[in-house]
């Protein structure tokens, strides 16, 4: 395919394209924006900022996503096109900017103070089929270069041709240019690509097998090989094939900024975000990845599947910085490093000051994490100096699956990584040549990881155990007084002392206060997420504090508000420890309805287990009662790989999603959640369970958090049922 290469005739138009695109800026409305080609444009979303329309594009999947420049405090709208869209409630992540939406029928508004990078959709709707809007809000982009014999500007509008550039070329890709095809960096050097256009590769990669490693020019949004010094500020990939997104095949001295990658296959596999191999000396920086398998992903050479092609030695991979970036994906990892059979080494990666927003779920081998490092099946190599530093963690799976036979693994560091409002929902493991790994303050809400059994983490093969640092300074925590609100009364909050330390609080409905004792209000009982329709929601409150010398920490305290008791029941009469449970065998791929079924075993239970005596196949059900020991607002997780559901008072609480099957070979189904808030008067509250088992011989797991307290699974005691 012929790419662009010199557009001479194209500049006079292009230039006056920018000048009417930078007329745009209106002093009230601070943005800048550009029409998306009519074959781009969705209708799904609509989008104002400040008032003014801004097209919505089709990325990929069910993913859209808008890109605009705005310069200070902006006021969004989303208008869902289907009615009752944001009934659900609605996520606007990364969490850490504490952005809380109001709700108007079809209509969310919210706040942002500036730039920013937001994914927005339904609270735990994140897996490939998921319904997503992104929203790029950046700073507006610097002008276009002076013309010259190198440089290419491609005006707005759709053009149906790869970019190949030459050496020492610039490309200016104008706001509201789309290009159908890749751009190919092949034995090239000193090359800059900027503006904000997008690239959509919509390449020929078969659907259902992995043709997305190849090297090879047009198989991927940006495809590198033997290539150095390139430049790529401000641009967006959609990429809606199975193949890998951006590839980096022994090239060096790459800086990303401002990228924007949107990758979604219906096959959710082998479609990652960014590979090295055998590559390095780069620097990816203020960037988004949303991808349907491994964010980022460092592998030594990868030239297909036979023994002789993995067991074939690759080039190091080394010196690799991603900052500020927020990372999504729907499967895999969020940092892939290794694989089986494959002979490499590395050295320095550094992943600091950026979010999570979502993990992936399952398993491939081995647990997905923020950091899988698969080294097994013979792989050899010495990978050293990992850093992962200052991380948030909003959905996710697992923290480190650090795999390594032979020879070794070392200084492996995790420093201030916060994860916010989910516990873990696989443990972390260490296994082999694996040494010099480090925890220093890791959290999980207020509490930091003090020691393995906390993490959770598995040690095995050798491994010594990891070092975890017992203090942190400053070090963020705080009191709530009342632990349950309503709404419309003061609630106090009090941050833990430190010398010549600032505090920001956020409260997870779009406000924030500074100081280390506030006090705020709630003006209703809808929670963070606008899921609250039980009439109690959940509030995550934030805490940052930070000293003169810039050290920083973070806590994070749910807080419910609530505005509708539960009552506990008015006559539970005698009871005794423990769960009845029934038993009901069958093959579903999905709980079936139990009320019209016969179990085939019935029996009683000190907590939720069960004895299904010998039914392969099956669903449970529990009856009893929990005993509430105060009046407050509690926070429920329901834990189940299979499918659980949770009632309460005879109202259903929570239920998981779907099956969502583990993959290459791993058996059984990923860990699923569901989380709700209640406001419970103290006592007994007829509780009800089920439980599906298609495979994974895991029965339900159910955690509460007390006002103030921490999340821990409920304890035996608090089961009951009546006296026989």
């Amino acid at each position: 395919m012929p790419g662009i290469r010199a557009l001479p005739h194209l500049l006079s138009a292009s230039l006056a394209a920018l000048a009417a695109f930078s007329g745009s800026l209106h002093a009230a409305t601070r943005l800048q924006t550009a029409p998306v080609p009519d074959e781009m444009r969705s209708y799904f979303f609509a989008i104002t900022v400040d008032g003014r329309h801004v097209d919505v594009a089709h990325a990929a999947a069910n993913y859209e996503f808008a890109n605009f420049d705005i310069t200070g405090p902006t006021e969004i709208t989303v208008t869902a096109a289907e009615p009752g869209f944001w009934d659900r409630g609605v996520d606007i992540q990364p969490w850490r900017l504490g952005l809380h939406a109001t709700r108007n029928g079809q209509t969310i508004r919210f706040r942002v103070n500036g730039p920013a990078k937001l994914a927005i959709s339904r609270p735990n709707d994140f897996l490939n089929h998921a319904r997503m809007l992104f929203l790029f809000a950046g700073s507006p982009p610097p002008p276009p270069p002076p013309s010259g014999p190198n440089v290419t500007i491609v005006p707005a509008g759709l053009h149906r041709q790869s970019l190949n550039p030459k050496s020492g070329d610039t490309i200016y890709l104008a706001p509201g240019s789309f290009i159908y095809g890749s751009l190919n960096l092949w034995n090239v050097e000193n090359v800059r690509v900027l503006g904000r256009g997008t690239i959509v590769y919509d390449g020929p990669q078969d659907p259902v097998r992995d043709e997305g490693w190849m090297q090879k020019p047009d198989w991927h949004c940006i495809d590198a090989f033997q290539s150095r010094n390139v430049e790529i500020h401000g641009l967006t990939c959609v990429i809606r094939s199975r193949t890998w997104s951006i590839q980096m095949k022994d090239s060096t001295g790459f800086t990303y900024d401002d990228l924007r990658v949107v990758g979604g296959n219906p096959g959710n596999a082998n479609q990652d975000g960014m590979d090295w191999l055998g590559s390095g000396d780069t620097v990816v920086r203020n960037s988004f990845f949303r991808a349907s398998d491994d964010d980022l992903a460092l592998i030594g050479n990868w030239d297909g599947y036979s023994d002789a092609d993995m067991l074939r030695p690759g080039n190091d991979v080394r010196n690799i910085v991603v900052e500020n970036t927020e990372l999504s994906t729907s499967i895999s990892n969020i940092v892939r490093l290794g694989w089986p059979q494959k002979i490499f080494s590395s050295s320095s990666f550094t992943l600091r000051n950026s979010d999570v927003l979502h993990a992936g779920i399952g398993a491939c081998g081995q647990s997905f994490a923020l950091i899988g490092l698969w080294g097994a099946n013979g792989a050899r190599g010495i990978h050293q100096g990992l850093l992962f530093e200052n991380l948030f963690l909003d959905n996710w799976y697992s923290l480190a699956q650090l795999e390594q036979e032979q020879p070794e693994v070392k200084d492996v560091v995790f420093r201030n990584i916060w994860a916010l409002g989910q516990p873990p929902l696989a443990s972390s493991t260490i296994t082999g040549d694996v040494s010099g790994v480090v925890f220093d303050n890791v959290k999980y809400g207020q509490a930091r990881v003090e020691s393995g059994a906390a993490l959770p983490l598995t040690v095995s093969g050798g491994a010594p155990q990891p070092q975890f640092i017992p203090n942190h300074s400053p070090s963020a925590a705080f009191a709530i007084a009342p632990a349950t609100a309503v709404p419309r009364r003061p609630v106090e909050f009090t941050a833990q002392p430190a010398p010549n330390t600032r505090y920001t609080w956020l409260f997870g409905d779009g406000s924030e206060a500074h100081g280390r004792r506030v006090r705020h209000r709630f003006t209703d009982a809808l929670g963070t997420e606008l899921d609250g329709s039980n009439g109690s929601g959940r509030f995550r409150v934030l805490l940052h504090v930070e000293d003169r010398a810039g050290h920083q920490d973070w806590a994070e305290q749910d807080i419910v508000v609530v505005d509708q008791w539960q009552l506990a029941a008015t006559n539970p009469g005698t009871t005794q420890p423990g769960l009845a449970y029934s038993v009901y065998a069958g093959e579903w791929n999905e709980l079936p309805d139990l009320s019209s079924l016969t179990p085939v075993v019935s029996g009683l239970s000190s907590s939720i287990s069960a004895d299904s005596q010998g039914y392969p196949y099956y669903a449970v059900a529990w009856d009893g009662f929990i005993d509430v020991p105060a009046d407050g607002g509690y926070t429920l997780y329901l834990l189940d790989p299979d499918g659980a559901r949770l009632v309460i008072d005879g109202k259903e609480a929570a239920k998981t999603g779907p099956p969502f099957a583990q993959v290459c070979g791993s058996p059984g189904n990923a860990m699923r959640y569901a989380v709700v808030s209640l406001g419970l008067r103290a006592g007994k509250h007829a509780i009800h369970i089920e439980g599906l088992n298609s495979g994974s011989n895991h029965y339900p797991r159910l955690m509460w958090q007390a006002p103030g307290g921490a999340l821990v699974d409920v304890p035996e005691k608090a089961y009951t049922r009546a006296r026989e």
